[in-house]
């Protein structure tokens, strides 16, 4: 009887098959990750007058494939509904849909969309990518420090933006002598199914 032979498969082909299970475990990873919204907030501080006021969007989304040990393979997408910008403010609230300010109506969702995550030093990081507002994109690079406890990744970070950059308080609210033309963004998104940092 002729013996028979066994030959292991090609290289490519076990390279593909090692690659489909490294994939394949990756993506159950990413789906187990999700923005916690009770401990989330998104805010913003701008200057009327000389006089620092505040707001917040009440209803944002995560989009989040983040490990910290494969930076080059994680993402970020960050969705806000514009309609959801309050600052406690019933005449503010009122004018903040309306075309000179969000133009809720045309542009219902601002978004943050990474390009490129990189680790700073321990526990700090930033996330280069697009932030689209009004249908206006521009680069940006968003500092992030993370920490985690309890099982979950909180990222905070503040990212200064150009309000006119936008056309956001377009029109007679251009006169950056009435309101500043730099707002301030702070984030705290909380996520779970990170990795350790």
């Amino acid at each position: 009887m002729k013996a028979v032979s066994f030959r292991p498969a090609s290289t490519p082909v076990w390279a593909a098959l090692v690659a489909a299970s490294v994939l394949g475990l990756s993506s159950t990873a990413w789906a187990q990750q999700a923005l916690v919204a009770d401990q989330s907030e998104i805010r913003f501080t701008a200057k009327q007058l000389g006089v620092s006021v505040n707001g917040q969007f009440k209803k944002f989304a995560g989009d989040v494939q983040l490990d910290p040990q494969n930076l080059a393979g994680s993402s970020v997408k960050i969705t806000v509904d514009t309609g959801s910008a309050t600052m406690n403010n019933a005449e503010a609230d009122a004018n903040l849909p309306q075309p000179v300010w969000f133009n809720v109506a045309q542009f219902p969702q601002a978004t943050f969309q990474s390009s490129r995550i990189e680790q700073l030093e321990a526990g700090k990081y930033q996330a280069s990518g697009k932030l689209t507002v009004k249908g206006v994109s521009t680069d940006v690079v968003v500092p992030v420090s993370l920490s985690q406890s309890n099982g979950l990744t909180i990222a905070t970070g503040t990212l200064p933006i150009e309000r006119l950059t936008y056309k956001i308080g377009d029109g007679e609210w251009s006169d950056t002598s009435m309101v500043a033309n730099e707002v301030q963004v702070q984030f705290k998104l909380t996520l779970s199914g990170v990795g350790a940092v």
